[in-house]
């Protein structure tokens, strides 16, 4: 599913394209994706506002809204999460657009050309007073949008968790490493590819019980983890790791040439490179 670098590259696509224009209408009427709020409820908290800032902890986003007309009371929050295969489509007045989410492919552009053919895998639409749009596209459906969500229960950003946090939050157990990573609850955004790519960088074994890390090896996985993501947004995505390519039978560690090892940790599939990471 979209790791934290695929909701980042959404969030800025909100916040490039979307800001300050106001909401003339909203189709809500798919009732799985907007549960629990029935058809129209999403609609009629949001006509006549405008968004005023969007926002990411993780893998989770929402954007903040306006008052209607002159009044400064703040309108409700509109938390969008991207399921599995979630993309957001901006697009202004004149029709250009900006884009983030899932990855799709190499071209910028094919979720808007997948959209115009499949118009039934559009599952949410914000239409603006200036005639442009924010288009929720997910094939699976697993998508999200409501209003008011809850954060609460997140850790802190990937990201944004300082040193001793990081550390505190991840060694509490004696679960493996990579389980730790996966627990949204313990820090926010990592995900299955995401974890394998940081812990290759840091060449710490995914199977290490996580209370038995030096605090050597946590400051380690801490900037392995924040490298790894911040170029994965700069690059498109997860898929631009540089273990990632490797994820696979009979391929070979990038940096040793040591074949990779497969085992199931966390409950997903994992790689790792048994010569390096220990």
């Amino acid at each position: 599913m979209p790791e934290l670098p695929e909701v980042e590259s959404a969030r800025a696509a909100v916040e490039g394209s979307a800001l300050g224009r106001r909401i003339a209408d909203v189709d809500d009427t798919d009732s799985w994706v907007c549960r629990p709020h029935p058809p129209g409820e999403i609609r009629a908290a949001l006509v006549g506002r405008k968004l005023t800032g969007a926002f990411r902890r993780g893998k989770s986003m929402w954007c903040e809204t306006s008052g209607v007309g002159r009044s400064r009371t703040p309108g409700p929050v509109l938390g969008i999460h991207l399921g599995m295969s979630g993309h957001l489509l901006v697009t202004d007045a004149r029709g250009r657009l900006n884009e983030g989410g899932d990855w799709l492919g190499q071209r910028a552009g094919r979720a808007a050309e997948r959209a115009a053919v499949k118009p039934v895998w559009v599952r949410f639409t914000l239409t603006f007073a200036d005639g442009g749009s924010l288009r929720l596209f997910d094939q699976r459906r697993l998508g999200r949008i409501r209003l008011d969500p809850a954060v609460e229960a997140l850790g802190p950003d990937a990201q944004q968790v300082g040193r001793k946090e990081f550390a505190e939050r991840v060694s509490r157990s004696r679960a493996p490493v990579k389980a730790r990573l996966l627990d949204q609850s313990v820090v926010a955004g990592v995900g299955n590819l995401l974890a394998d790519e940081t812990l290759w960088q840091a060449k710490i074994s995914p199977q290490r019980p996580a209370d038995e890390l030096t605090s050597t090896e946590l400051n380690r996985l801490l900037r392995a983890l924040q490298r790894s993501a911040q170029a994965a947004i700069e690059n498109g995505g997860v898929h631009t790791g540089e273990v990632i390519g490797a994820r696979k039978t009979g391929a070979h560690c990038p940096r040793c040439g040591s074949e990779m090892q497969r085992a199931t940790v966390g409950g997903r599939t994992t790689w790792w490179c048994p010569q390096e990471q220990r």
